[in-house]
């Protein structure tokens, strides 16, 4: 019975864990809807389906006869390779074949929306937020700055705040603030300006 539980955890660790950790990465890679992990059992099997496919051959290497007794290190090493190192890599993989500009055009963007792709690109710009209200706001969004991602409510950090006048003109940087927050709700729209 102590060898059934064995396998059943070698299982579990071969058929579950790889799949769970590439999810997981690629939930952080790209903004999705949090995830019920009770109904995306099937996926994550599934993944790490897909790994063990893809490194069969480093498990049928590490398991012939006398390679642990001979090898100890190498069987740790390439053990904790096939479990946790390479389903990490998996989903930079996929994110990097999904949004390059091979396949641009020919399948759906994995970002589900265009404030998350713009935010994602970690590029500094000049906004002009024009409100609701009709006030428009002037800022830097640097390296300082935050926008919020899907799924959360959309709301923005501005590391620098500038006065602007009637015609969207930035005037001066207001001193001694510490930026400014803004939500979504009361934004019209946004205009960026390369720096």
């Amino acid at each position: 019975m102590e060898f059934f539980n064995i396998e059943v955890l070698y299982l579990i660790i071969l058929f579950f864990i790889p799949g769970f950790i590439s999810i997981k990465i690629y939930d952080l890679l790209v903004p999705t809807e949090k995830r019920d992990f009770s109904k995306s059992t099937l996926e994550v099997i599934s993944y790490s389906c897909i790994n063990f496919a893809l490194l069969f051959w480093i498990l049928v290497l590490i398991n012939k006869e006398n390679f642990y007794e001979n090898n100890e290190f190498w069987y740790f090493g390439l053990t904790i390779l096939v479990i946790f190192i390479f389903p990490m890599i998996w989903p930079i993989i996929l994110k990097y074949l999904l949004t390059s500009k091979l396949l641009k055009g020919r399948i759906i963007h994995p970002t589900p929306k265009a404030w998350d792709y713009l935010f994602s690109l970690g590029e500094p710009f000049w906004v002009l937020i024009h409100l609701k209200n009709g006030d428009l706001i002037g800022g830097l969004y640097g390296e300082n700055s935050f926008a919020s991602s899907f799924p959360n409510e959309q709301d923005l950090y501005l590391e620098k705040v500038w006065g602007v006048n009637e015609n969207g003109e930035f005037i001066k940087e207001m001193e001694q603030t510490g930026g400014l927050l803004i939500k979504e709700q009361e934004i019209k729209f946004i205009e960026f300006f390369r720096i």
